[in-house]
């Protein structure tokens, strides 16, 4: 019985870490000319990004982004963690100001172009010095269900 018991403990655990190691990153990282791992203590996660994916001036779902900001140093990213705040500001008035879809496919998100947004948003907020990169670590697709 003990056994049993240890086996589905064992299990649920499995289950539960399974999606953090299944979700790779989308974007490793945009904006640093080469495409490598961030140093310690310069990335910074920021919350959740919710953006409205529109297709024929329709809402059709909703796009959640996780992402971080790549600091310059690690002093730079504390000037980016006191000013997330005015980032995401940033970032929620430009996702809404125009479309995250692709250009040939409205109703999936532009990673990239929408990453390279995100960099210059960044960086209007705390300096062209101080931010080096944006990684979207996750993209999620909420669809909006029709009304019958």
């Amino acid at each position: 019985m003990r056994g049993l018991i240890f086996l589905a403990l064992f299990f649920f655990g499995w289950l539960l870490a399974l999606p953090a190691f299944a979700i790779p990153p989308v974007v490793p990282l945009v904006g640093a000319g080469v495409l490598k791992e961030p140093a310690p203590g310069t990335a910074i996660l920021m919350p959740y990004l919710i953006a409205p994916v529109v297709v024929d001036e329709k809402l059709v779902a909703y796009a959640y982004v996780s992402s971080a900001v790549v600091a310059a140093s690690p002093s730079a990213a504390v000037d980016v963690r006191n000013r997330t705040p005015f980032i995401q500001d940033c970032y929620v008035r430009d996702v809404n100001a125009l479309p995250v879809g692709k250009a040939d496919d409205p109703a999936t998100v532009d990673v990239i172009g929408l990453a390279t947004r995100m960099l210059a948003d960044a960086r209007k907020v705390v300096g062209t010095s101080e931010v080096v990169g944006i990684r979207i670590i996750h993209v999620q697709m909420s669809v909006i269900r029709p009304a019958s």
